[in-house]
């Protein structure tokens, strides 16, 4: 039986900020990175995962990740349903690191980071991508990958196991269809803060020439300039292609609904992380004030448990998990049978670095394996850093293309290792790569 002999683990950044791609009201100079990791095999293909941050946040994450370590090295390689729900079970339940969170922030995504890594070795071994290595699971597979500690007021195994057994129904259809038309994409390119007008307007029309029915706009810096860009971009677009706008956590609750309601005359369909990430109620009241727009959150969610109290308070209409940011592909899981219970569409949070290429697989999944449908769904697609990737993601006329190739899409070119290492790749030390 082959074993992860050892693991690695890299911290590896992009200088974003110098064009000031990613930038928004909270984050205005986001270096775009990665801590990076690889479990090694003793005989087969090796793993690939990563935590996302913005730059000096790295030091942390990677340091958490490491201390990892010990529970991964000398493990059979995980294959199987049952081996991956353990190894999650094994890192989150780990009581010291565990006292960091629990199960929220740098520790958390630590075990993410070494999940989603276990979970692209697995589907490399069966030479499947994620999504249909997931998809081709039984229903008691894939309930038995989910913790249910603190979930069962709102959704039992049993109510799981239903929703996952009813989509066993037209399952290889919708994988078919997957295959042939791929999962729908929005835009999110034309819209950082820092973009000139110009570029907004010219970006914003491209998106639409490109096939792209809704585009994405940052706002929370100032509201003339907020209100200035959306009518820019709605004359762009025309009223026939939707806008939604993004406040990245700018907001108190009242200052949200009375920027939301400023903005209303340009029909912005939803707004996404009007407040604290955290702040639940609030997000029930935002919700409740500004109707008919939506409210988006997720992408900073740091658990299963607040995703399920969002869902009973009413607090979002639209669930935007990351595959990055809670414990791996196991409790994305757990988010997105929570949001096929509730009726709520998923529309992931992406971008970043290598977040189009992980996410994709779990709205596939998603649709061929749990809510069946693709109604009002969209997974976020920001065209930048593709080519760093092995199996970059594509979207083509507003589509994301299915992947092919095994595992989790999240292995990085040799040569972007060595280029973009911090802090000694020539990218930082300045010297010839």
């Amino acid at each position: 039986m082959p074993h992860i002999v050892a693991m690695d683990v890299l911290d590896v950044r992009f200088p974003t900020s110098r064009e000031l791609d990613g930038s928004d009201a909270m984050n205005p100079d986001p270096d775009y990175s990665a801590a990076y990791v690889v479990l090694h095999a003793d005989e087969g293909p090796d793993g690939y995962g990563f935590a996302f941050t913005i730059g000096r946040g790295n030091d942390v994450q990677a340091a958490a990740i490491r201390a990892l370590e010990g529970h991964v090295v000398g493990l059979p390689v995980p294959e199987d349903a049952a081996a991956l729900a353990s190894l999650s079970q094994q890192l989150v339940g780990d009581s010291q690191l565990r006292w960091l969170g629990p199960e929220k922030g740098v520790a958390h995504m630590a075990v993410g980071a070494v999940v989603n890594a276990a979970w692209d070795l697995a589907a490399r071994r069966a030479d499947k991508p994620v999504w249909q290595f997931l998809s081709d699971m039984t229903p008691e597979e894939i309930v038995g990958l989910v913790d249910f500690r603190y979930l069962t007021d709102a959704i039992t195994p049993d109510e799981a196991y239903e929703i996952v057994n009813n989509a066993q129904k037209g399952k290889a259809e919708r994988a078919q269809e997957i295959i042939a038309n791929g999962y729908r994409a929005y835009t999110t390119s034309p819209g950082w803060l820092g973009y000139s007008d110009d570029k907004l307007v010219r970006l914003s029309k491209q998106a639409v020439a490109d096939g792209f029915d809704m585009i994405k706009l940052k706002v929370g810096g100032d509201l003339d300039d907020d209100i200035r860009r959306m009518r820019l971009a709605r004359e762009a677009v025309g009223d026939d292609v939707r806008i939604a706008v993004d406040a990245n956590q700018r907001w108190d609750v009242a200052v949200a609904v009375d920027w939301m309601t400023a903005l209303a005359p340009f029909n912005p369909y939803w707004i996404e992380e009007p407040t604290s990430p955290d702040d639940i109620l609030g997000h029930a009241a935002i919700a409740k004030q500004i109707a008919p727009i939506k409210v988006a959150t997720g992408e900073h969610v740091q658990n299963r448990v607040v995703f399920k109290q969002m869902l009973q308070a009413n607090a979002l209409e639209v669930l935007q998990l990351d595959a990055a940011r809670v414990g791996g592909v196991n409790e994305n899981v757990a988010i997105l049978l929570l949001a096929a219970k509730f009726g709520v569409p998923v529309c992931p949070h992406a971008g970043g670095v290598g977040l189009c290429e992980l996410v994709r697989h779990l709205s596939m999944f998603d649709y061929v394996a749990v809510s069946g449908t693709q109604q009002d769904r969209a997974i976020e697609w920001v065209d930048h850093l593709h080519e760093h990737f092995t199996d970059p993601a594509v979207v083509k006329a507003g589509y994301y293309l299915a992947p092919r190739k095994p595992g989790f899409s999240a292995r990085m070119h040799d040569a972007t290792l060595r280029r973009y290492r911090f802090p000694d790749g020539p990218e930082w030390t300045g010297e010839n790569s």
